[in-house]
Order: structure tokens, then sequence, then C-alpha cells
């Protein structure tokens, strides 16, 4: 009989006991920290996989991530904090409760109109959670961590928002404003090449941030993972990058002896390769 998520909760009190694994036993919050993180990512990499139509990687990162899940629970249920109980109580309950449109008796047209109802429910949440003075001070992208990879917190952050209103009405708007800080990125660079100052260098790196930003909201426009999209650029560079170390050793050449030019139609080769 295939195992259950009870199998899992049960597994996970075993290792945790002291008749289980004294590697388990001796894990705390902090030190499952960095696992989380690392099981999430690879979670994240796997849905490309998925699309390409091995849906096996996807299904075992899922289940390394649920682990840490039940691995968190089990700890805190241990410090008498909560339960994974509690935790599938609280995510089904709030999952109603932001759902009114399906069960209740509110109406949604379109994705739009669920999205913006669900920040109007966790604005009321968080009013009745929090109090008067802690409401008025809060912000609606105070839910967007400032830890994640900054390429994925502002995609979250232009999205939080839309959400509201505040957006470009079409995506060839955006267009005009990413030629825009292309043109003070420019501009940023000739004054620090003409100064070198540390101020004037500043400045390069914000208008480059901005710049980044610009092409986020694009990603967003298109209905594009920013991150997901660099990921797989990433790993194409990878593969073409390869192509021209296999091919510069298989002539005998280093990349000290090697030119430009002959590592540029290597590359050209790995990207006819990939056509």
């Amino acid at each position: 009989m295939p195992a259950t998520f009870d199998d899992l909760v049960a597994l996970m009190a075993r290792l945790r006991s002291p008749e289980g694994c004294p590697w388990d036993r001796e894990q705390t919050y902090e030190t499952l920290a960095p696992m989380l993180l690392e099981e999430a990512y690879e979670a994240f990499e796997a849905v490309e996989e998925a699309r390409e139509g091995k849906p096996a990687e996807l299904r075992d990162e899922l289940g390394d991530l649920l682990f840490q899940i039940v691995f968190y629970a089990q700890v805190a249920a241990e410090r008498g904090e909560f339960t994974v109980a509690d935790v599938t109580e609280a995510i089904h309950s709030k999952m109603v409760r932001r759902h009114p449109h399906v069960f209740g008796d509110e109406r949604a047209e379109d994705a739009a109109e669920v999205l913006r109802n669900w920040e109007t429910i966790k604005a009321a949440e968080k009013l009745a959670a929090g109090g008067g003075e802690q409401a008025k001070d809060s912000s609606l992208l105070d839910g967007v961590s400032s830890k994640a990879p900054a390429l994925m917190e502002a995609h979250q952050l232009s999205t939080k928002a839309a959400r509201v209103g505040f957006d470009w009405e079409r995506v060839e708007d955006i267009f005009d404003k990413l030629h825009e800080e292309v043109d003070e990125l420019r501009a940023a660079i000739t004054r620090h090449r003409e100064s070198e100052s540390e101020e004037d260098h500043a400045g390069v790196r914000e208008e480059l941030g901005d710049l980044l930003f610009a092409v986020t909201n694009i990603a967003r426009h298109l209905r594009v993972e920013p991150e997901a999209a660099l990921k797989a650029t990433n790993r194409k560079f990878r593969r073409r990058f390869r192509h021209i170390e296999e091919g510069l050793r298989e002539r005998g050449r280093t990349f000290d002896a090697a030119t430009l030019d002959e590592m540029e139609a290597l590359w050209q080769e790995a990207k006819s390769g990939d056509r």
C-alpha cells in the first residue's frame, strides 16, 4: 500500500525519537533553514524539467520539500508550539477564507478580480490581527520578503502593486520605460568614466537596477516568471560554453592561446545546434 501523509508524519516522529537517528534529533529551526531554502530552489528548478516532459524530477523534489515542512512541524511539536495538524488546519482555513467566490456567496469574473479580492481580504486579516497602530504603518508590500533573490523580489513587488492598479496598461508602454532606463544608464556610465568617483559609480549601480526592474515588469506583463527565464538562459549559456571548451580541447587549444574569433565561431556552432 502506498505511503500516506500520516505515514510520513509518523516516520518523522520516529527519526526524532530516542530510538531514531542522531543527526535528525540534533536539528533545530536554525539548522534546518538552509536546507529548506535549498529544497525550495531545487523544486523550483525541477519545474523546468517537468515542462520538458520529465515530471519525475519535480515529484521527487516536491517530496524533499514536503519532508522539510514535516520536519519543521515535528520540531515545533516537541517545543510545544504547534503540530503538523495545526499547519494543515491553518492553510485550509486561509484558503477557504480567501476564496469567497468558491466557498461563499461572492463572485469573481476573472483572475484579476480574484487577486484584487485576495489583497483586500489579506489586508483585513492584518488589520484584525495587528490592531490599529500597526495597521497604519503596514504596507501592501510587507508580504514580499526582502530576503528573496532580487529578481524574484522585483517580480513580486510589481505584481502586488499591479493588483491595486499601479501598473502600465500595455507591455509596449514598459518598453518606452526600458529605453529611458537604457539612456539613463549610458549617461551614468559616461559620468563615471569622466569622474571615476565612488558617487558616480553608485549612480551606475542605481541606473542598472532600474533597468533590471523594468525588464522584470516586461516579464510580468508577458506572464513569464523572470527567475525561471533567467535560469533557462543560464543553462543555455553553460551548454554553449561547454561546447567552446570541448571544441578548443579537440583542437589542442587553451583559452590563453585561443582568439575571441575562435571562441565566437564555436559559440555560433553551439547556437546552431540548439536551433
